[in-house]
């Protein structure tokens, strides 16, 4: 993570702006963080497909802060995916709920999401694939493309995965830029059913940077050809543009 002091566009630090102007930069930064993050920032995904699997997932976020531009946010998304090869993987967002701060809760829209694998495990330094999503509004506005690069190491017990994406909308009433965000997870194995690690999330453009705890695991389902998959966690603001906890939780489950 980077820590920074910032600078205003006289070049002069900020604790030399006036004290209303720098609460004012100070609020709207705080703004920013909040209205930008979703329940898919807060997911670090594989690029590995699994031929013919299909996932029924649902997962979520809530912040944790008494300060009104967070106080009481939290999203989730429910989704089906199905691998119908090797190497494509797509999914579809049923329903994206959201609740804002001093706001009621309600279904914001849909997403269309494709992962693609690269490569196969083992066979080079890294896996490499490709998320590749298109999300659309209930309200009829601007669509969103996110595309980038998904990349994960495994050695051993430990397991890392880093993700890439740029976001950019399109269509009517869209905004020309194009802004970025990153995530990274590292687990180790303890056994299939309790792999802890840590997780971090940056949004440069919402100058807004998290990391914190995650416990995942996966059981099979005796009797079954399914898993169930669970990660929970606790994110901690690292910087005043962040919420200062953010609680995560995902439930999935996996069968052919």
């Amino acid at each position: 993570m980077t820590f920074y002091l910032r600078i205003n566009k006289a070049g002069v630090p900020s604790w030399f702006v006036p004290r209303a102007g720098f609460r004012l930069m100070v609020g709207m930064a705080l703004l920013a963080g909040s209205a930008r993050a979703r329940a898919d920032d807060f997911i670090v995904y594989s690029p590995h497909v699994i031929a013919s699997q299909t996932e029924i997932e649902l997962r979520g976020y809530s912040f944790n802060d008494s300060r009104s531009d967070f106080d009481g946010q939290r999203a989730a998304e429910l989704s089906v995916a199905h691998a119908f090869t090797d190497w494509w993987k797509p999914e579809l967002y049923l329903a994206e709920y959201e609740k804002e701060p001093g706001a009621r809760g309600h279904l914001v829209g849909y997403e269309f999401e494709n992962t693609f694998q690269f490569t196969q495990p083992g066979q080079y330094w890294a896996d490499v694939g490709l998320l590749a999503s298109y999300g659309r509004p209930r309200d009829g506005g601007p669509g969103e493309l996110e595309l980038g690069p998904l990349i994960e190491k495994t050695a051993g017990r430990f397991d890392h995965r880093v993700n890439l994406i740029w976001e950019r909308e399109i269509g009517a009433g869209a905004s020309s830029r194009t802004e970025f965000r990153y995530s990274y997870a590292g687990t180790y194995a303890v056994s299939s059913g309790f792999r802890p690690g840590v997780e971090a999330y940056g949004r440069p453009d919402d100058h807004a940077y998290q990391a914190g705890p995650v416990v995942t695991g996966e059981w099979h389902l005796p009797g079954t050809q399914g898993n169930l998959e669970y990660r929970v966690g606790l994110l901690l603001g690292i910087n005043a543009a962040a919420p200062r906890h953010t609680w995560l939780a995902q439930l999935e489950y996996e069968f052919f």
